[in-house]
């Protein structure tokens, strides 16, 4: 039914490469290209049907351009760095290719990330007759569905929503990142912000917590952030109130995370080592764990979901969906974590509906966007089954 071209070969990119290996009807052929080629093979070796992979630098858009024309993908799904995805557009545009990311870009020197670069390309696919399918990963992706989901079956009017990412695994290490700790850090570290009331209201870092009794999970501590499915759901769920984003982290973490921070590891600006401009951040990403490699020692789950308030049939109505990970089951279907597994699956499932022309478009497109009911069922099948509870009798 259809050619992919997968950029990224890291954890995220590995289960999006399994995934749709395991689906030879609408993934007819696979190319997995990456910077590192070693990381292609790696993954290539795991598969049960075989895939072509390539080198690529996703910064030079020249390059990317080529291997699309070589290749002659129906869709670029860009697991790549969030700084990769305007590049991986343009590339996209010039040879009239859909699109698909995980992430909304950021730009490499300044830790702000918005839609609004990738919104801007809306017209420009529209002319060229292709589909740029923005952040279908987890959160955001999942997450957005849920609130659409949500808005057609469930309510009349949503008034809020607070989108809650919990992990309670273990890895083994004393520190590690879930995923590139370089985008990790930048994230956690800015300020938080969330919308109530008609406009944006920001906190200082990580100082704004709450616990949560989470399903499969237990009792955890949660942290208010900013993530980027806040600002394309203000703009697309009519009538909300108030939006925001938690996760959590154990004081473990939170602890290295203060000392790497107070001693200048977490800045993103270059300083001068032995003559030759570093960025620290950049520097302590090499010396922790890849992502990919924590999967095998990896145990416990992961809840990801929202608790959505708002009006059905003029009674207040309160409802929680959610999906519970396991990291060690994810581990033996595909040799990765649950928060690799929960990114990549999705990214799947939306190229799926793309392909096979379930969701049909031309523009620059947020999932919360598109028909949420064949996703939703999509979930269930693919290994991210969801559980809805009616929570209406909670205060």
């Amino acid at each position: 039914m259809g050619r992919v071209l997968i950029i990224g070969a890291g954890g995220v990119g590995g289960v999006v490469a399994h995934k749709c290996a395991q689906a030879p009807k609408v993934f007819t052929d696979i190319c997995l290209a990456s910077r590192t080629l070693e990381k292609c093979k790696r993954i290539k070796n795991q598969l049960r049907r075989p895939i072509s992979i390539a080198q690529v630098d996703a910064d030079r858009p020249a390059e990317v351009v080529r291997l699309i024309r070589k290749f002659r993908p129906e869709m670029v799904m860009n697991t790549a760095l969030p700084y990769q995805d305007i590049a991986i557009m343009e590339a996209c545009l010039r040879t009239s290719v859909n699109y698909l990311d995980t992430a909304n870009y950021e730009p490499p020197g300044e830790a702000k990330y918005s839609y609004k670069r990738q919104w801007a390309y809306k017209v420009k696919f529209r002319r060229k007759g292709i589909m740029a399918l923005l952040g279908c990963g987890f959160d955001p992706g999942v997450s957005n569905i849920f609130c659409a989901y949500a808005r057609k079956r469930c309510f009349d009017e949503i008034h809020s929503v607070d989108i809650m990412d919990c992990n309670g695994g273990e890895h083994g290490h004393p520190f590690a990142t879930n995923f590139n700790p370089e985008i990790n850090i930048r994230e956690i570290t800015q300020r938080g912000k969330y919308w109530e009331n008609g406009r944006w209201h920001t906190t200082d870092p990580l100082s704004a917590h709450k616990s949560f009794d989470f399903p499969g999970i237990g009792r955890r501590d949660m942290y208010l952030l900013y993530h980027e499915e806040l600002e394309s759901l203000v703009k697309n769920i009519r009538g909300l109130k108030r939006i925001r984003f938690w996760m959590t982290f154990g004081e473990q973490y939170l602890t290295h995370l203060r000392v790497l921070r107070n001693v200048g590891m977490t800045r993103i600006d270059p300083v001068m080592f032995e003559g030759r401009p570093v960025v620290p951040l950049r520097f302590l990403k090499a010396l922790l764990p890849e992502p990919a490699s924590l999967g095998k020692n990896y145990k416990g789950k992961t809840n990801i979901g929202c608790m959505i308030e708002g009006v059905k049939d003029g009674r207040r109505r309160k409802i929680y969906i959610y999906n519970i990970c396991d990291h060690a089951a994810c581990y033996r279907e595909v040799r990765a974590q649950a928060v690799s597994y929960t990114t990549g699956v999705p990214a799947m499932i939306g190229a799926m509906l793309v392909l096979n022309g379930t969701w049909k478009g031309r523009g620059v497109f947020n999932a919360e966007e598109l028909d949420p009911d064949p996703f939703m069922a999509k979930l269930n099948i693919h290994g991210l089954p969801w559980i809805l509870e009616d929570r209406s009798n909670e205060a």
